[in-house]
């Protein structure tokens, strides 16, 4: 078992209650089930406590018909088949005819690995049940081998969450639970400096009053995210557009330059548009009922 900890990298600003967190799980060889609001570093994660660890990184991007099964094994049975009508000798060795999963590849792994299960929610719900005792005992049984796979080094497993599905409750109990809050503006102009260090921090300031104003509007469908203010900025300072234009209170301004950086669907925008609209008219002393 690795003696290291993560305190974070360079590249990836961990908030104490996220480190206890990831410490947390790897000493309890437990899953850590990490959710939070989409862009807020969830997969990123992952990358950064291999980092951290200097271990190897296993990722399982989880799509809508992945099925767990795929996760251990898969047994091509038509090629086998395909292989037989053609007279190949293969076709002795079922072992051939066997394709190794990421669980199985993180249970051979002769170092300890990171395993990523990402976005688990897109998958059928039945899918986190199916794999509780394969995460739970770290090993698995090959029927058409006859053998049971056991785990060298027990991985440390990060499970990715987006709440679209309810886990279930056994799942849940296997796991170490962490809920990554939306960054505070303090702990965002960390993250800024990291990806842009010597930015300017006037810009800064206007782009954050921005984007926590926007994320407060009633009715937003899809709350711009970290990502995307970092997007955003990338923008900003590749068209070199001036703090003083983002500090425009100007009503017809309401929506800020770039906008597509942070406002993804229609209804967004046209929430924006009608904002802008209602207060260029208030701006106007229009009474209601009038033009």
């Amino acid at each position: 078992m690795t003696t290291k900890r993560f305190e974070g990298t360079r590249d990836y600003v961990a908030t104490d209650d996220l480190k206890i967190a990831v410490n947390a799980a790897i000493a309890l060889e437990r899953p850590l089930l990490i959710k939070g609001e989409p862009g807020t570093g969830k997969t990123v994660l992952a990358y950064e406590i291999a980092k951290a660890l200097d271990a190897p990184l296993i990722t399982w991007h989880i799509k809508s018909t992945t099925k767990a099964i795929q996760g251990l094994y898969e047994y091509e049975a038509v090629t086998r088949l395909r292989d037989s009508q053609l007279g190949d000798e293969r076709v002795k060795d079922v072992s051939n005819y066997i394709k190794r999963g990421k669980l199985w590849e993180a249970f051979d792994a002769e170092e300890r690995p990171v395993l990523l299960i990402d976005e688990i929610d897109k998958a059928d719900i039945e899918f986190p049940n199916d794999l509780l005792q394969e995460l739970d005992r770290m090993e698995f049984y090959v029927y058409e081998t006859n053998e049971t796979i056991r785990a060298k080094i027990r991985p440390v497993v990060v499970i990715t969450s987006n709440n679209e599905k309810e886990l279930p409750d056994a799942f849940l109990r296997r796991c170490f639970f962490h809920y990554i809050r939306f960054p505070d503006e303090d702990t965002m102009r960390e993250i800024i400096e990291v990806h842009y260090p010597g930015i300017k921090q006037k810009l800064v300031a206007e782009a954050l009053r921005i984007f926590y104003d926007m994320r407060k509007v009633p009715g937003l469908k899809k709350k711009p995210s970290t990502s995307e203010l970092l997007d955003w900025l990338k923008l900003l300072m590749v068209e070199d557009i001036d703090h003083e234009v983002l500090r425009e209170r100007d009503p017809t301004k309401l929506i800020p330059p770039l906008h597509g950086a942070l406002l993804k669907n229609e209804q967004d925008l046209a929430l924006f548009e009608r904002l802008a609209f209602l207060a260029r008219r208030e701006g106007s002393g229009a009474r209601p009922g009038q033009g």
